[in-house]
């Protein structure tokens, strides 16, 4: 077991290789400073909370990479900085999607919305049209193709064509109407 009176370098140099009391003793000496740390940088209990048990949760291994060039505490405390600014840009990055998100879907509500109202106007339009050309004009809005609704009507193509044009311009004019009043 490592003695409490070992330099922070030499207990991270026994905690690298997996001396268990070594890391033990490090955390005692600095857990208490990272997360006064942390919480200093982020503002929040919380926060400072999640980083500094984020930091202590990999700390074994980031301690395979401490060179002792830099004084211990100096190399940690650039952990806690750069552990703060890995969450600073998580959650801009998560705002940011979250803000998308939001946009999208403000976005989707209002065409769900207009698409609503132009397929309620759409039906009641229909009922307007003569029989031949609703027949005709529900089933190419049902996807079919006018050779399908030429089929499952019993007339060509050509006069499918034909009444869907028919069907437009008599739609066309009842929404001009309407703008109109």
């Amino acid at each position: 077991m490592m003695r409490m009176e070992n330099s922070d370098e030499a207990l991270a140099q026994a905690a690298a290789v997996g001396d268990s009391a070594a890391f033990e003793s490090l955390l005692e000496r600095h857990y208490n400073s990272v997360f006064r740390l942390a919480y200093r940088l982020t503002g929040s209990r919380e926060d400072a909370e999640d980083v500094t048990q984020e930091i202590c949760a990999s700390l074994p291994q980031k301690l395979a990479g401490f060179r002792a060039q830099a004084r211990f505490r100096t190399w940690l405390w650039r952990i806690v900085v750069n552990a703060v600014h890995d969450l600073r840009r998580r959650r801009a990055t998560h705002q940011k999607k979250a803000e998308g998100w939001g946009a999208w879907e403000t976005a989707r509500q209002a065409g769900n919305t207009e698409t609503e109202a132009t397929l309620a106007w759409l039906v009641e339009a229909m009922h307007a049209l003569p029989a031949d050309l609703r027949d005709t004009l529900a089933l190419i809005l049902d996807e079919m193709s006018h050779a399908q609704a030429a089929e499952v009507l019993g007339i060509s193509e050509g006069t499918v064509s034909w009444r869907i044009s028919k069907a437009k311009a008599s739609l066309r004019e009842m929404r001009e109407r309407e703008d109109q009043s």
